[in-house]
């Protein structure tokens, strides 16, 4: 997988919520469909402005016209986001993201993503990241079944949660 040196990481301003709300939107309805859409669009919007945004260190993966490819964010030590848009995977721009998210970090991360998800899934643990715990749905607004991940810097043990 090649990485597009054409793309640009940078971090988040309030100017680029629509364009993290686009491809939020379509990463979801892409890699999932049929996930239950408990929010409208412009309460997603909202969240994004109001909420992410604020609340957490966003990055942003531009191309070279300056179109918004992807984005991560990072709440704590909680890899809260990282979506990219559909017809920009497996170009190395979540890659990118990724390891920007990690340098930010103290050594360590969790996230969580649903279990179906195969892609992200498949991804995270090619990045290092250990499922330790998994839910069937009732912590999150969707109440589809999902999966805790953690990561760890080299040389420090990830730590088991019973299921």
């Amino acid at each position: 997988m090649a990485q597009d040196t054409s793309v640009r990481l940078r971090a988040a301003n309030a100017g680029d919520a629509e364009g993290i709300t686009r491809v939020f939107l379509a990463s979801r309805e892409a890699a999932l469909p049929g996930l239950a859409r408990v929010h409208s669009d412009e309460d997603t919007l909202a969240w994004i402005t109001h909420v992410l945004l604020p609340g957490s260190r966003v990055w942003v993966a531009e191309g070279a016209a300056g179109e918004l490819l992807g984005f991560a964010s990072l709440d704590g030590d909680e890899l809260d986001q990282l979506y990219l848009r559909p017809d920009t995977l497996r170009q190395g721009i979540g890659t990118r993201l990724l390891e920007q998210v990690k340098e930010a970090s103290r050594g360590e991360l969790s996230l969580y993503t649903f279990q179906r998800n195969t892609g992200a899934r498949a991804f995270y643990e090619r990045h290092g990241f250990v499922a330790v715990a998994y839910d069937d749905g009732g912590r999150n607004e969707e109440k589809e079944p999902d999966v805790l991940y953690r990561w760890t810097a080299a040389g420090r043990p990830v730590a088991a949660r019973p299921e």
